[in-house]
C-alpha cells in the first residue's frame, strides 16, 4: 500500500483573519442597526416634538387672538375712521402680547407697528380666506428666512344673522422661539446618538466575543486536525447551534481517528505480508536460480525447444529474483528501516563503475568531469544510475547520454535518450510503483540485466530522497526523455581541505 500520511504538510489558513472578519462584520452590523434606529427615532421624535410645540403655540395664539378681537369689537363702531381703526389695532396688539396687528376696513388700513412692514407678511391666500371665511384663520409663513404665524379673522355684527361688518383683523406671531426650542431639542438628541452608537459597539464586541470564542476554538482544533493531530477535540457546552457544531466536529474527528488507525493497521499488515512473502521466496528462488543457471549452461547441448525453454526459465527466474529483492527493498523504505552509509565519493568514478559493471560503457556517452566529489552512499548511487540508464537503453533510442554537472550547492546527474519521450500523462506517475505508461512498457523500470521489475524508478526516487535529493522526469531539449538526479553537494571537512 502507498498511502499519503495525514500528518504531512498542513494547510496554512488565516483563521485569525477569518475570525477577525466575522467579528468586524458582526460589530458593523450591530452598529449600523443601532445607528439607523437612533437616527429614525431622532427623526420621529423631532417631528413629533416640533409638531407639538408649533401646535401648542398656534392654538394659544389663535385663542388669544379670537378672544381679544371679540372683546374689542364689541365696543367698536362702524364705519370707522382712520384714527379709530388705529386705536383698535393698538388695543388688540396690547391684548395679545404686543404682536403686530393689521386692521382693514374697505379701503382703510391701520397697523399697530407701521414700521414693521407687517402687511408684507400677509399672503394673498390668507386675505382671501379671511374675506370669505366665517372664523379665525391661521397660516405659517417664511419671511426673510424667519418663521411667522399669520392670524386673521373677519369681524361680524352681534345681531342674529351675524352678517359681515367689513372689518378684517390680522395678527403676526413670531415663531422663532419655537424654532429655536425644536432646534435645541434636535441638537440634544443628536448629541445622544454618539453614546448610543458607542454603547451598541461595546455590546456588539461583547456579543461577538461570546459567539466567536467557540468558533475560534473550533478553528484551532480544525487546524490541528489538518496538521495530523487526530486527537484534537473541542469542549462542548450548552445546547445551541454552536454546541451542535462542536459535537459534530468531535464525532467526525473520532471517526477519522478510528479510520486512520484502521488504515495504518492494514498498511502495516500489508507491509509485513510483502516482507514475509519476499523473505520466504528467497530460499526457493535461490534453488530455482541454481537449477536455471545449470540449464542455461547446458542449453547448447539440448534440443532447440528445450534450449529455448531453459533460457526462458532462466530469464524469468532472474526477473522474479529481482522482483523479490525490490519488494524487500521497498518494504524497508516503507518501514523506515533503511540506513545511509555515506562517505565522500568521486561521482565520476562511481558512474563509470556502474556502467562498466553492466557492460554499458560502449552504449552510453558520458560527460563526467573529474574531481567532482560528494558525500553519498556509493551503493545507492549505483542503484539509481542502473535504473535510469537501464530505462533509457530499453525504452529510448540511442544515443543515451549521461552528464554530471554541479551548480552552487547541488550536483546533477542527467540521463537523456533520443526515443519517443514520455507521454504527458505519464510524467507525473513515472515514479509510481508498478505504473505502466503504455503497452510497450509493461516491465516498468529496468534492472541490471535490462529486465524490468516495475519498482526500479520508485526505488531510485526513494534512494534520492534518502540523500535529501530528488529525481525529475521531463522531455529532453532534442526529443526523448530526460531524467535528472539532484543531490546536495555535501563534503566532509577533509574533502574541503
Amino acid at each position: 500500500m502507498n498511502r499519503t500520511d495525514p500528518r504531512g504538510a498542513a494547510p496554512k489558513r488565516g483563521s485569525r483573519r477569518l475570525i477577525g472578519g466575522l467579528r468586524l462584520r458582526l460589530v458593523v452590523t450591530v452598529v449600523v442597526v443601532a445607528l439607523i434606529s437612533a437616527v429614525t427615532a431622532t427623526a420621529l421624535a423631532y417631528r413629533d416634538a416640533r409638531t407639538a410645540v408649533l401646535q401648542r403655540a398656534q392654538n394659544a395664539a389663535v385663542n388669544d387672538f379670537r378672544e381679544r378681537v371679540g372683546a374689542e369689537a364689541a365696543d367698536f363702531d362702524v364705519p370707522p375712521d382712520q384714527q379709530s381703526l388705529s386705536r383698535f389695532a393698538a388695543r388688540v396688539s396690547d391684548g395679545i402680547g404686543g404682536k403686530s396687528v393689521v386692521v382693514r376696513y374697505q379701503d382703510l388700513s391701520a397697523a399697530s407697528d407701521p414700521a414693521a412692514d407687517t402687511e408684507a407678511r400677509i399672503t394673498v391666500e390668507m386675505r382671501t380666506s379671511v374675506m370669505t371665511g366665517n372664523g379665525a384663520m391661521f397660516q405659517r409663513v417664511q419671511w426673510r428666512g424667519e418663521p411667522y404665524l399669520v392670524l386673521g379673522t373677519p369681524v361680524r355684527f352681534a345681531d342674529g344673522d351675524r352678517s359681515a361688518s367689513g372689518l378684517e383683523v390680522f395678527a403676526i406671531a413670531d415663531l422663532r422661539a419655537e424654532r429655536d426650542d425644536t432646534a435645541a431639542l434636535l441638537d440634544s438628541v443628536r448629541t445622544g446618538i454618539a453614546p448610543v452608537v458607542l454603547l451598541a459597539a461595546v455590546l456588539a464586541l461583547l456579543a461577538a466575543r461570546t459567539v466567536l470564542r467557540p468558533v475560534r476554538k473550533l478553528g484551532r482544533a480544525t487546524l490541528q486536525l489538518a496538521a495530523g493531530d487526530l486527537g484534537s477535540r473541542v469542549s462542548v457546552s450548552g445546547h445551541d447551534e454552536l454546541a451542535d457544531l462542536a459535537r459534530t466536529f468531535n464525532e467526525t474527528a473520532d471517526a477519522l481517528q478510528a479510520s486512520d488507525a484502521e488504515l495504518r493497521e492494514q498498511e502495516a499488515k500489508a507491509r509485513r505480508f510483502v516482507a514475509d512473502v519476499s523473505h520466504e521466496l528467497r530460499t526457493p528462488l535461490a534453488a530455482m536460480t541454481m537449477v536455471a543457471t545449470v540449464l542455461e549452461e547446458d542449453a547448447d547441448q539440448l534440443p532447440a525447444d528445450a534450449a529455448r525453454a531453459a533460457r526462458t526459465v532462466g530469464a524469468e527466474t532472474a526477473r522474479l529474483s529481482r522482483l523479490v529483492e525490490d519488494l524487500m527493498e521497498i518494504s524497508r523504505f516503507d518501514a523506515k528501516a533503511v540506513r545511509l552509509n555515506a562517505a565522500e565519493t568521486d561521482l565520476a568514478d562511481t558512474v563509470r563503475a556502474s556502467l562498466a559493471l553492466r557492460g554499458w560503457t560502449d552504449r552510453v556517452r558520458t560527460h563526467l568531469p573529474e574531481g567532482l566529489r560528494a558525500v553519498v552512499d556509493r551503493r545507492r548511487i549505483d542503484v539509481i544510475v542502473a535504473n535510469l540508464v537501464g530505462n533509457a537503453l530499453r525504452h529510448g533510442a540511442p544515443p543515451v547520454t549521461v552528464t554530471l554537472a554541479t551548480g552552487g550547492e547541488w550536483v546533477t546527474l542527467s540521463v537523456a535518450d533520443h526515443g519517443p519521450g514520455l507521454p504527458p500523462e505519464a510524467r507525473g506517475r513515472v515514479f509510481d510503483r508498478f505504473y505502466k505508461a503504455d503497452a510497450a512498457r509493461t516491465r516498468g523500470a529496468t534492472d541490471d540485466s535490462g529486465q524490468g521489475s516495475g519498482l526500479g524508478t520508485a526505488i531510485a526516487l526513494e534512494n534520492a530522497r534518502l540523500h535529501a535529493g530528488t529525481i525529475e522526469a521531463a522531455d529532453g531539449p532534442h526529443g526523448g526523455a530526460l531524467f535528472t538526479l539532484r543531490l546536495p553537494l555535501r563534503r566532509t571537512e577533509e574533502g574541503d581541505r
